[in-house]
């Protein structure tokens, strides 16, 4: 289209024109933009209306707001509430193709402490991104070639009228949504829901609200709001079984996170050749509990909520990580409760201290020791990967430090090399990439089989070292790897098509607890990241029946086998309500809704309570029978001979999919 041979001053003559034209054009770049990025699961007539028609009271509104300016000043401000509006869609866009979820608030916080996505960020990005600032380049041409009328000044009235316009546009939209889904604003714990019905713009809105609120509910709480709580857990608080309660008193303990892996690789086989073949032989040979349907129930945060859950036995937020936003709340965490018992606690990470905000949360949860990458060779770059040291050295140069921690020890290793993108380990290991058609998927198997062999060198250094055998190792799954984003593929992966209830079941990651002295087995029981510190507890001899947690000890004949995830999905036993619709386990169909009744309102009892003791800071009014508070103030991790110091260009490494 050649814009000089169009008379725009006769075609935007009008005093309202450019303004109608620029809502326009951002309307139908929105709306495109939600029906080719975003799978928001559209269900019928009203849900494709309302996704069609809720950019218009974002759009007259944050428009609108120019027209109180006149002349060039108007324009200007055209052009830059499009240019803002266009950057927040297109950040959502980018956020959305790995999480499959949208940014809020306390994301943009993280990006802020954990700035530089790396080489993640690059790998979701396309050449037609361009586009979703198109509108905004037509605004601009048509502004320099002087097409547009000059900008009278409107009256206040008028201009109280667009504003007014865009309030009843938004009413309408939210009266609307609340026929098709009632209490959206109150109920819903998944994003896609607001975005499909309210828009992206709106929900910003709505999040920044709800962040506002948040902040002032930790001043007004006090003491007597912990008794409900209280109540609640010590109701739902199975008995340990006493077969394996204290089987593993007075040992070590040693968890390893395992970056992004998912259970659908344990026993998976490329080209014949076994993905993690030292995994898959835990259970035979080494006599490990091996649970194969465990959940990740990770948010935003996902290595964070990860380590959260298996710290504190409380769930992730439903908005960004509570590594970000509450690290100085008072905790009552696994290091501060086994300090009385005598333990020492230890995290070994191959990234520095400040990532994720790691620093500070580990002083409320009293970790007495933080071997952050300052403690490790960084300076072999075959060795690195965009988020720390890769999985064989970072074992292998921490064998040394752990060895000379006091016992017992309680400590964690976080692991990086099975990370997204999955790459640079083409020269670590022989194992040949997968061919189905996306390089995401295919180096995934790559990555993983490189960290199982990770996992087999450390377990025959901790053999040698002669700790093995005094010692509780615990590997879990952190996260998933392969978003929804990459279904294609995984359907060829898996020989089937990836449905809802498909995509559900691929959240399972691998939990693997091996106890010396004890025989292993695998365990069927539905459970969740939440439940293992109770587990690991019991193990230990600690009874936990006075301490704010909710989850439930894997080995309790008692426990309730429901595992609630942050996006609204609930799986248990035997029924799933995935997206709003109930499942059958067996049968993977349908059935009535009101089978998943008991499981979602246990799901939400449990979600919103701990989310209170969370906003609240709750744990700063209560204190368990026997336990020792710890003050923060007391901890802190200063390496007085860093091998390696956070250069600039190592600091701005990010993990954009933690």
């Amino acid at each position: 289209m050649n814009l000089k041979n169009i008379d725009f001053k006769k075609e935007l003559k009008g005093k309202y024109s450019f303004f109608f034209l620029v809502v326009l054009l951002f309307w139908l770049k929105t709306y495109a933009t939600y029906l080719i990025e975003f799978n928001l699961g559209l269900q019928n007539f009203m849900q494709h209306f309302l996704l069609f028609f809720n950019p218009l009271s974002s759009a007259l509104l944050f428009f609108g707001l120019a027209l109180f300016w006149k002349g060039g000043a108007r324009k200007i401000a055209f052009v830059l509430i499009n240019l803002v509006l266009s950057f927040v869609l297109y950040a959502n866009v980018v956020y959305y193709r790995f999480f499959d979820d949208f940014i809020t608030i306390p994301v943009i916080m993280q990006a802020k402490v954990n700035s530089g996505i790396g080489g993640s960020a690059f790998e979701l990005l396309t050449p037609f991104d361009s586009l979703y600032f198109l509108d905004t380049m037509i605004i601009l041409t048509l502004i320099v070639l002087k097409k547009v009328k000059p900008q009278e000044k409107l009256r206040f009235r008028a201009v109280s009228g667009v504003l007014g316009s865009a309030v009843l546009v938004f009413l309408i939209n939210l009266g609307l949504a609340e026929i098709d889904r009632p209490e959206l604003l109150t109920r819903s714990f998944d994003r896609n829901y607001l975005v499909k019905y309210l828009g992206t713009y709106n929900f910003t809105i709505y999040d920044t609200i709800q962040n506002s609120k948040i902040s002032t509910q930790r001043a007004l709480a006090d003491s007597s709001e912990i008794t409900e709580v209280e109540n609640y857990v010590k109701a739902n608080n199975p008995e340990p079984n006493p077969e394996y309660f204290g089987k593993a008193k007075g040992m070590n303990v040693v968890y390893v996170s395992m970056e992004s892996l998912q259970s659908f690789v344990i026993d998976y086989k490329v080209n014949g050749k076994e993905v993690t073949p030292f995994l898959n032989s835990l259970v035979e040979d080494e006599g490990a509990f091996y649970f194969d349907n465990f959940f990740h129930q990770t948010g935003q945060g996902k290595t964070s909520d990860a380590e959260f859950m298996m710290e504190n036995s409380l769930y992730p937020l439903p908005q960004g990580s509570v590594f970000m936003t509450h690290a100085e709340n008072t905790f009552q965490s696994a290091p501060a409760i086994l300090k009385s018992k005598g333990y020492t606690s230890a995290v070994f990470h191959g990234n520095y201290k400040t990532f994720w905000n790691r620093s500070e949360i580990y002083r409320s949860f009293g970790y007495d020791h933080f071997f952050d990458a300052t403690y490790y060779n960084m300076d072999n770059k075959e060795e690195l990967v965009d988020y720390g040291l890769k999985d064989k050295p970072f074992f292998e140069e921490s064998m040394p430090m752990l060895e000379g921690l006091p016992q017992p020890f309680y400590s964690k290793f976080i692991s990086l090399s099975n990370h997204f993108p999955f790459d640079k380990h083409e020269n670590d290991t022989d194992f040949a990439e997968g061919e189905f058609g996306d390089g995401v998927v295919n180096r995934y198997f790559q990555t993983a089989h490189y960290m199982d062999q990770a996992l087999e060198q450390f377990f025959n250094d901790l053999k040698d070292s002669g700790l093995y055998d005094n010692t509780v190792v615990v590997l879990y799954g952190d996260h998933y790897g392969v978003s929804e984003n990459h279904n294609d593929a995984m359907s060829k992966v898996l020989g089937e098509d990836i449905t809802d209830v498909k995509n559900a079941d691929l959240q399972r990651v691998p939990l693997f607890i091996h106890v010396p002295g004890m025989e292993g087995e695998v365990n069927h029981t539905y459970s969740g990241q939440i439940d293992v510190r109770p587990t690991l507890m019991h193990l230990l001899g600690v009874e936990t029946k006075d301490y704010i947690e909710f989850g439930q000890d894997l080995f309790s004949e008692d426990r309730k086998e429901i595992v609630p995830f942050r996006n609204g999905d609930v799986i248990s036993e035997k029924f799933s309500d995935i997206k709003g619709v109930c499942y059958d386990n067996e049968s993977g169909k349908p059935v009535d809704e009101k089978m998943c009744t008991n499981i979602k309102d246990d799901a939400t009892k449990r979600l919103s309570l701990s989310d209170k003791v969370i906003y609240e800071d709750l744990l700063r009014f209560y204190k368990p029978k026997n336990y020792e508070p710890i003050d923060r103030k007391d901890y802190q991790y200063i390496n007085p001979n860093p091998k390696n110091s956070p250069t600039e260009e190592k600091a701005q490494k990010g993990e954009n999919t933690e």
